[in-house]
């Protein structure tokens, strides 16, 4: 994960969910998350630096979108601070942030905990809050990365599925070990 924006932090989840509607209206790939702080945190952007970063977010200021802001590091990221410190566990960092999701309704296109999830929005967001960048559909999170054997998976490992019969990738979940993975399955059900 690069450089992102910080636009918000609420203790009401409605205002998050607000602002990051008003941005992703604008085409701006916006997400919430609930810090551990208990306030609700709006980000957007993955700049490759800080200007970059800086520069999106002024543009956006200027249109009277957002007010105050501040890019975060990367280094802020799970998967930075562990890699920097060599303390830590991404894989244990994966699995808390996917389980904090449980309950959450299915939602085709869904990459939310107040809209609900599907399979891959539910993959990607748990991934981008520690830091680690997925592309959005299950079958292009299969492309990016590389064949686990079942024997060797570990936590936080995803796992793909073709439901649809045949070998085309139609469904991904996280792999929490003990054999269990993580996944929102389907229309009426929840994660």
């Amino acid at each position: 994960m690069g450089f992102s924006v910080q636009v918000g932090a609420f203790s009401q989840l409605e205002n998050a969910v607000r602002l990051e509607r008003v941005l992703t209206s604008r085409g701006v790939d916006a997400y919430y998350f609930r810090h551990q702080s208990g306030l609700y945190k709006v980000r957007f952007g993955n700049h490759k630096n800080y200007a970059n970063a800086r520069s999106e977010a002024e543009k956006i200021q200027a249109q009277g979108v957002i007010g105050r802001f501040f890019i975060v590091l990367p280094e802020s990221y799970a998967a930075a601070r562990i890699k920097r410190s060599g303390q830590g566990d991404l894989r244990a960092e994966l699995v808390t942030t996917v389980h904090r999701f449980i309950g959450v309704p299915y939602r085709w296109g869904g990459e939310d905990r107040h809209n609900g999830f599907d399979c891959s929005g539910l993959t990607m967001v748990s991934y981008r809050l520690n830091g680690l960048n997925l592309p959005r559909n299950s079958r292009a999170q299969f492309k990016a990365g590389r064949y686990v054997a079942k024997k060797n998976l570990r936590a936080g490992d995803l796992v793909f599925f073709a439901t649809k019969g045949g070998t085309r990738v139609t469904h991904v979940g996280m792999y929490i070990g003990s054999g269990k993975f993580v996944h929102a399955p389907r229309t009426g059900k929840t994660v």
